[in-house]
């Protein structure tokens, strides 16, 4: 038996074992969701990638329009979690001790103590992340990476779990700094939010005249660190993986699988840390969905957000109508399973 047929053996055996544990789990999730539309109306989408990277430890960056409820969706999850949260708002002048600390003196004792920032918390919400410069920006890649912070000749760990969720404005570009495509390969997830519904509009203007309501905390931070050892373990079969690998390779190669028309579009593909995302968001969407495997459709409702901010396209690309969102549509709807 090959190394690679007793791996794919173990997994299905563990997604078995999961099979029994899954439904407690599942239902603590709704109650989650269920408790976040009492405050958040509509915007299922964005609620469903905020938990696939609650549960698999990736970082997500939501881009819409001011007023679409991205600090209030963030904030609610925070609540619904019982887990520390800190809302940084990203400015011009911000600076890197703004948001992870820094080292002052205490001239009783002659030491330097540590004073630490609010990055020291577990849901941080990066508010218009793309307003301040590089050296802000370099300060949160450690965070975000490494899941640490140093302060000047010692590192300090960041508290479990830890979940970067950043916002940014599409419209308003006056003022702002284009995030590096190094900080951009960190997220897991680019989410676009859309406006609502004219339905939801309508419940959000009756719900404007209530009393806000108190949110009450459904999950843990024991509950979010044993979802993700379990997600884990949800199955991925061999022909999903080899479509995965496919997907982000095409963005690569184009012309290796026969679709050599998009090659003058794109400048640079997807890092293999997307082939990784890619893996761990689509288990984390089964797991959310009451499965111990994964399907084709979970692959491929997440691919466009976990792909879209990884490829960097030509002038051609905008010249004839293409962005990164519909060039990742064409490659699934090229490619097999």
């Amino acid at each position: 038996m090959s190394e690679y047929s007793s791996q794919a053996g173990w997994q299905a055996r563990q997604a078995a074992n999961l099979e029994g544990i899954l439904g407690p789990f599942v239902q603590k999730i709704e109650r989650l969701t269920s408790e976040m539309s009492r405050v958040v109306v509509g915007q299922q989408t964005m609620v469903h990638r905020l938990l696939v990277g609650l549960f698999t430890g990736g970082h997500v960056l939501l881009e819409g329009a001011p007023g679409l409820a991205k600090t209030l969706t963030v904030s609610t999850l925070a609540k619904a979690l019982s887990l520390r949260f800190k809302r940084i708002q990203f400015t011009p002048d911000l600076l890197p001790t703004d948001l992870v600390g820094t080292l002052i003196y205490n001239p009783r004792d002659g030491r330097f103590e540590v004073k630490t920032g609010p990055v020291f918390a577990n849901i941080v919400l990066a508010d218009e992340i793309n307003r301040s410069p590089a050296k802000v920006q370099s300060a949160l890649l450690e965070a975000m990476q490494e899941k640490q912070v140093t302060l000047g000749d010692e590192t300090y760990p960041l508290p479990k779990p830890f979940l970067v969720l950043a916002t940014q404005n599409p419209i308003d570009q006056q003022g702002t700094y284009p995030l590096p495509e190094a900080q951009l390969d960190r997220f897991m997830l680019k989410v676009h939010i859309d406006y609502p519904t004219r339905e939801e509009e309508l419940k959000i203007l009756k719900m404007s005249a209530e009393p806000p309501y108190e949110v009450r905390a459904q999950l843990s931070g024991t509950d979010v660190m044993e979802i993700r050892s379990l997600v884990h373990r949800v199955y991925l079969s061999e022909r999903l993986e080899n479509y995965i690998v496919d997907l982000v390779g095409a963005t690569r190669k184009p012309e290796a699988y026969k679709l050599a028309e998009l090659k003058k579009y794109i400048e640079f593909g997807a890092s293999p840390r997307a082939t990784i995302a890619l893996a761990a968001a689509s288990r984390a969407a089964a797991f959310i969905a009451g499965r111990s495997h994964v399907t084709p459709d979970d692959v491929k409702s997440l691919a466009n957000d976990v792909l879209n901010h990884r490829i960097i396209l030509r002038y051609e690309a905008e010249a004839d109508g293409l962005n990164a969102r519909k060039i990742v549509d064409i490659f699934m709807e090229k490619l097999p399973i």
